[in-house]
């Protein structure tokens, strides 16, 4: 990572709990992931690589994309003024 980016910490992927029947199949609510889906980091406009230079966790098990991780990818690219380069 680059020195500018020292105090700024990239987000925390969430997702969705499994709902389980023996709790009612209620929302139980969101955790922190293992990593951002490869849709969700190319809705920020990154590409995989990218992100794992910038030191973002991609999981490429995971085929769903939250609007809120994508929200909190765009927020943290514009804090550390992340440009796209090249081609």
């Amino acid at each position: 990572m680059a020195e500018s980016n020292k105090g700024i910490e990239p987000p925390k992927p969430l997702v969705k709990k499994p709902r389980l029947i023996k709790y009612g199949g209620r929302d139980p609510g969101l955790k922190i992931g293992r990593g951002f889906s490869i849709g969700e980091i190319e809705a920020a406009g990154l590409t995989p690589q990218e992100a794992r230079k910038l030191g973002l966790y991609v999981d490429p098990r995971r085929k769903t994309v939250h609007e809120w991780n994508v929200k909190a990818l765009k927020e943290y690219l514009k804090k550390i003024g992340y440009k796209k380069t090249g081609k």
